[in-house]
């Protein structure tokens, strides 16, 4: 039976990508229902998006000879799901907040199907509480997001906004008709991410700056490569990718008892800033300031390493990935941490006076393995994230031979 994605096509600049999209759908025979916004039809026609899909674009709620029939439900209930793409910051807040006043916010609200977006918008719309927390809302009522990512916007301005390119999304789709069709479809990945916080007493911890960015858009990228991810993550305020198991922890010990349990896994990403030392004993009650005290001793015990664990762990992925976070010395240090760990590859990085690492949205690597190293440009977190899905795929090929 031929796969159905009813399209909907919102007000936006990334709207001719549109076109591009119905093309490599209809390339891999999937049957596309395409459904506009009046605004959509601003950037493109319903002609030409109607030649391409090879299908009557529904754009209008008061059409009599659709809608003798209902049409508006019928077609987002003759498909698999509905792909909105672009997903403007409007229609975003039609969906949120249940408004019907045209025929696409009106199809989508009558949907019994998987409803997917893919965001498109400037940046600052993107960050805004309003837009944000509409996104909260969907992600709720189990509305999947693919995308928004970094790059430059048609504004002329960079950051996160950008609808993903039409190709990618192309696969995601094709991968979600056809799973077999994912390449990583069956594997096992375990991913974890933040900081670690050892506390001293029930008020104080001992922590990092980490944000855990980075660890996130890998488990977001694995999710999207077909891979069943398990995210082990310490305290973030960042939102869980859709799709993915997160489990929430805060103290190194805990990482490691949720990383084993996650156990056999094919894949494992140590992306986590774990605290190297605890507390000995944690006090009870909040520790006081005594008068005329001036100094205070804690004793500190090491915690496990989490990575050697995994690293040498009797059900062993396939393939183990550390991340170091160096200060100086990064080539000396990561090399040794690559002998050290058990590990198949070390991704490094400078987190020195400068660097701009932690809570930023960007990243420059080295990656480390058996054989040498090799400097990656700058480039977005999610940019990192895509490679490393790569490097995996290729590895599994290599050990397949």
């Amino acid at each position: 039976m031929q796969k159905t994605v009813t399209l909907v096509i919102t007000g936006g600049i990334a709207a001719y990508k549109s076109l591009i999209l119905i093309r490599r759908l209809k390339e891999a025979g999937v049957h596309v229902i395409p459904v506009m916004t009046r605004a959509a039809s601003e950037f493109v026609t319903p002609l030409s998006v109607g030649a391409l899909a090879e299908h009557t674009v529904y754009d209008h709620l008061f059409d009599l000879q659709h809608e003798t029939d209902m049409a508006h439900i019928r077609l987002m209930r003759d498909c698999d799901f509905v792909l909105i793409a672009p997903a403007s910051a409007d229609f975003m807040a039609k969906m949120a907040h249940g408004l019907a006043d045209d025929l696409p916010s009106t199809a989508v609200l009558a949907s019994d199907k998987p409803i997917i977006l893919a965001p498109s918008m400037n940046a600052a719309m993107w960050a805004h509480p309003a837009t944000q927390s509409n996104r909260q809302t969907l992600l709720k009522r189990g509305v999947e997001f693919w995308g928004p990512a970094d790059g430059e916007l048609a504004c002329g301005d960079v950051g996160n906004g950008r609808m993903l390119e039409p190709e990618t999304l192309a696969q995601l789709a094709i991968g979600r008709l056809q799973p077999q069709a994912l390449p990583l479809a069956s594997k096992r990945v375990l991913v974890t991410a933040g900081p670690t916080r050892e506390a001293l007493d029930p008020v104080r911890y001992i922590s990092n700056h980490s944000s855990g960015k980075q660890g996130f858009a890998i488990a977001q990228a694995f999710q999207r490569a077909g891979a069943d991810v398990t995210l082990i993550s310490g305290p973030t305020s960042l939102d869980v990718p859709s799709g993915v198991t997160c489990v929430r922890i805060e103290s190194a010990v805990e990482m490691l008892e949720a990383s084993l349990s996650t156990l056999p896994a094919d894949i494992a990403i140590m992306t986590a800033a774990v605290a190297d030392w605890r507390a000995d004993n944690i006090a009870e009650n909040k520790m006081k300031k005594v008068s005329g005290q001036k100094n205070l001793t804690l004793r500190l015990i090491k915690n496990p390493d989490i990575l050697v664990s995994i690293g040498k762990a009797e059900t062993r992925p396939d393939i183990v990935i550390g991340f170091a976070a160096e200060t100086e010395n990064l080539f000396h240090n990561a090399r040794a941490k690559l002998r050290s760990k058990g590990a198949d590859l070390i991704l490094a990085n400078d987190v020195g006076d400068g660097a701009a690492t932690f809570g930023a949205d960007t990243n420059q690597i080295t990656m480390f393995n058996e054989v040498g190293d090799e400097t990656w440009p700058t480039m977005s977190k999610h940019e990192v994230a895509e490679k490393l899905v790569q490097i995996c795929i290729d590895r599994l090929k290599d050990q397949s031979k």
